[in-house]
C-alpha cells in the first residue's frame, strides 16, 4: 500500500470513528477520567447528587447559572436514560426497567425546537447525533406549523419495546398538559404554576417524576420558593443550586467574557443560580461582596448574637467585630425549629456561654407552657440576654448600610442565612414578606442593639497557689 493510499485510509478511519462518536453522544458524558472535552465525573459532585436524589425525589430542580449544562448534561441526560432504560454503571438514582411514555417542554415552540430537540436528535439534517443514539432512534414525527420542528419522539428500550416522548411548550397553553399520565416530564426553563402542576398531576398514578432545570431569572416564584424551602427535608421536593465554579468545562478566559456581556442585575442568576429579586430585594448587595471563606475569629474579637424566637422556628445569629478594621463577621448560626427553650439554649451555649445576647422583644410574651416570660425561661438556662430594639425599618437601613460600606461579612457555612437573604424581599406594596426570615431578624437584633453588649473572651483565670508555711519550710526561708 502506497504512503498516500495509507494516509487516506488513516484519514477514512477518523471520519468514521468521529461519525460514529456523534451517533453515541451520550457515551462520552461523566467520564471516569478526563476525556476531552469531557471533564472526568468527579468533577461534578453537584451534577450526581441531583441524579442521585431521583431515587427517593419525584420532583427536582437544578437550579443553575448559564452555561455549565444544565439542560444537556443535566435534564437531557436524564431524560435519555429512562427512554433508553440504559443506565451507566456508577448511576445511584431512579431506574425504569420498561419503556416510558414521557413528555420534555421549554418555555415557547421555537426554543423547543432550538434547545430540546437538538439536544436529544442533534441539528435537523442529522438526527442520531443528539443525546439519542441513532440506532435506538425508531422514528419522529413532525410538529404542525413550526418549520422544522419535531413534536414526538419514539426510542427503542433496552428492555424491550418503545418508549415515547412528546415536545411541548408552555405557550400551548396549561390545557395542553391535561390528559394522559407520564412516567417523566422534563421542564426545561422554569413554567408558572398551573403548568407545574398540571405536569406533577400527570406523573401521579405513575409514580413518575418531574424534572425542572432552570436559570431563576424570575426571581423568587412559589416554585423556586417551594423547593429552596423543602429540599432541607427528607421527602418531598429537591433542588440544587449551581454555579460557574461547579462547572470544570468553562475556563477563566471564558468566565470573563461571559460576565462581561451580562446586565449587573442579573449576573447573581445567570453565574450562580440564585434567584433574581430585582426590585424587590431588601437588601440590593451582591451575595459575592459580603461572603467570605470561614476563618476561626480571635479570642480578642468581641462578640455577641442575636436571637429570634418561635415555636416553628428559632434563630440565633452570632456577629464578632474585627476593631482593627471596624468589620463585623457573622460566623455561626442556630436554626432550629419545634423544641422547647432548654434544647436551644444548650445550642446556644455550646458557642460560648460567656457571649451575651439580645432577643426579639416579643419574648416578653407569655409562654405557652407555663405562663412565664419566654426571656426569663432562656436566662434562666444560662443566657445573658436583653432586649433588643425592634424599629424594623431603621435596623433593615443599619444592616443595609454595613453591607453596602464593606462592614458586614458573611462565612460561607452560614447557609440558613444566606437562603434567607435570597429570599428577603418585599411585595408588590412595598410590606416585608414575614416568611423565612428569622436569621434575616436576628441579623436585625444583632446590629441595632447588639453591638454595643460585644465582649471578648474572659482570659482563663490564673490558678490558685497553696503555700505551705510549714515550720521546716519557715526555716528554710529564714536561712
Amino acid at each position: 500500500m502506497s504512503i498516500n493510499n495509507s494516509a487516506a485510509e488513516v484519514l477514512r478511519l477518523l471520519e468514521l470513528e468521529n461519525k460514529l462518536a456523534k451517533r453515541t453522544k451520550i457515551d462520552n458524558y461523566y467520564p471516569d477520567v478526563d476525556q476531552p472535552p469531557f471533564p472526568r465525573r468527579e468533577l461534578y459532585p453537584k451534577h450526581m447528587a441531583f441524579f442521585a436524589a431521583g431515587a427517593t425525589r419525584r420532583e427536582r430542580a437544578f437550579i443553575a447559572a448559564n452555561k455549565i449544562g444544565k439542560s444537556e448534561s443535566v435534564g437531557g441526560f436524564e431524560t435519555v436514560c429512562h427512554l433508553l432504560a440504559k443506565y451507566p454503571s456508577w448511576w445511584k438514582g431512579r431506574r425504569f426497567n420498561r419503556p416510558i411514555t414521557a413528555w420534555a417542554s421549554g418555555d415557547t415552540a421555537k426554543t423547543t425546537r432550538d434547545i430540546i430537540q437538538r439536544i436529544l436528535l442533534g441539528p435537523v439534517g442529522e438526527f442520531g447525533t443528539g443525546m439519542i443514539p441513532a440506532d435506538c432512534l425508531l422514528r419522529t414525527t413532525a410538529k404542525p406549523g413550526v418549520a422544522d420542528a419535531i413534536e414526538g419522539i419514539f426510542v427503542k428500550s433496552a428492555s424491550g419495546g418503545t418508549s415515547e416522548l412528546i415536545l411541548k411548550s408552555y405557550d400551548q397553553g396549561r390545557e395542553s398538559f391535561q390528559g394522559t399520565n407520564r412516567d417523566l416530564v422534563w421542564l426545561d426553563e422554569e413554567a408558572d404554576r398551573e403548568i407545574y402542576v398540571e405536569c406533577l398531576l400527570r406523573t401521579m398514578t405513575t409514580n413518575g417524576i418531574l424534572l425542572l432545570t432552570f436559570t431563576p431569572l424570575m426571581g423568587v416564584t412559589d416554585i423556586v420558593r417551594d423547593f429552596l424551602e423543602q429540599t432541607e427535608s427528607e421527602t418531598g421536593k429537591f433542588s440544587i443550586q449551581a454555579t460557574w465554579d461547579d462547572a470544570p468545562h468553562l475556563t477563566p478566559e471564558a468566565k470573563a467574557e461571559l460576565l462581561g456581556s451580562i446586565p449587573p442585575y442579573q449576573r447573581e442568576a445567570r453565574t450562580k443560580g440564585v434567584p433574581q429579586l430585582g426590585s424587590g430585594a431588601i437588601y440590593q448587595v451582591p451575595e459575592s461582596d459580603i461572603v467570605v471563606a470561614d476563618f476561626a475569629i480571635p479570642d480578642f474579637w468581641p462578640r455577641a448574637f442575636g436571637l429570634d424566637v418561635g415555636w416553628n422556628k428559632t434563630a440565633a445569629i452570632w456577629g464578632a467585630r474585627d476593631n482593627e478594621s471596624g468589620v463585623i463577621y457573622l460566623f455561626s448560626e442556630h436554626y432550629m425549629g419545634q423544641q422547647e427553650p432548654i434544647l436551644h439554649a444548650q445550642a446556644i451555649k455550646g458557642r460560648g456561654a460567656w457571649i451575651p445576647g439580645v432577643i426579639d422583644p416579643a419574648a416578653r410574651g407569655r409562654s405557652q407552657i407555663d405562663g412565664r416570660q419566654l426571656i426569663q425561661i432562656y436566662r434562666e438556662c444560662g443566657l445573658h440576654l436583653e432586649e433588643a430594639d425592634n424599629t424594623v425599618e431603621v435596623g433593615i437601613y443599619q444592616v443595609w448600610q454595613l453591607m453596602s460600606s464593606g462592614k458586614l461579612k458573611v462565612f460561607r457555612s452560614m447557609g440558613n442565612w444566606l437562603r434567607e437573604f435570597r429570599l428577603y424581599q418585599r411585595d408588590k406594596d412595598g410590606k416585608i414578606v414575614k416568611q423565612d426570615d428569622h436569621a434575616m431578624d436576628s441579623t436585625r437584633y444583632l446590629i441595632v442593639s447588639g453591638i454595643e453588649r460585644m465582649r471578648a473572651k474572659p482570659a482563663p483565670a490564673k490558678p490558685e497557689y497553696v503555700y505551705n508555711f510549714s515550720r521546716e519550710n519557715e526555716q528554710r526561708w529564714m536561712q
